[in-house]
């Protein structure tokens, strides 16, 4: 009997060792596993942090700086050239510089007629997709800088619903 009381002995003994031997097993890859993510994860927060400065940066770039005015044209509705039962509504906006026109409430009712008489010799497929929408751009601009003799810097297009 004494024989088995010394195997239980040592069997409880090397199960302990054992135990204790696979806890620091899974000590050690928990720790190199959480510096691997650590280290990881502090590499892609710099990246991103260094995409967002050169976002910054190039976000600061303006196109227009100083004393310029944006003033609506307004909400602009009226029916296309072909086909006769469609209709167009554009909301724009003029950027001039500050005291350039005279009387600005004026010249901006003369744009916004202006603008409904090219839009009266349009047709959908004129203005169907990206580039129909900067060619009305640019005929805009260019409409509205004769109009005003350069003193109206660009026509911005704020919404365009064609129906």
């Amino acid at each position: 009997m004494a024989d088995k009381d010394d195997k239980k002995k040592g069997g409880g003994k090397a199960w302990i060792g054992a135990l204790a031997l696979c806890t620091l097993v899974a000590v050690g890859t928990g720790a190199a596993l959480g510096m691997y993510l650590m280290t990881s994860v502090e590499k892609a927060a710099g990246e991103k942090a260094r995409e967002a400065a050169e976002h910054e940066k190039a976000a600061k770039v303006l196109n227009y700086a100083g004393d310029l005015t944006l003033r609506s044209v307004g909400s602009v509705v009226t029916n296309l050239a072909e086909p006769a039962d469609s209709w167009i509504r554009l909301e724009s906006s003029v950027v001039f510089k500050t005291g350039s026109l005279p009387t600005p409430d004026i010249t901006v009712a003369e744009i916004k007629t202006d603008i409904i008489a090219y839009l009266r010799t349009l047709s959908t497929a004129q203005i169907e997709g990206a580039s129909g929408l900067q060619h009305l751009r640019e005929d805009l601009n260019e409409r509205v800088i004769l109009r005003t003799k350069g003193a109206v810097r660009e026509v911005i297009v704020e919404a365009l619903v064609v129906q």
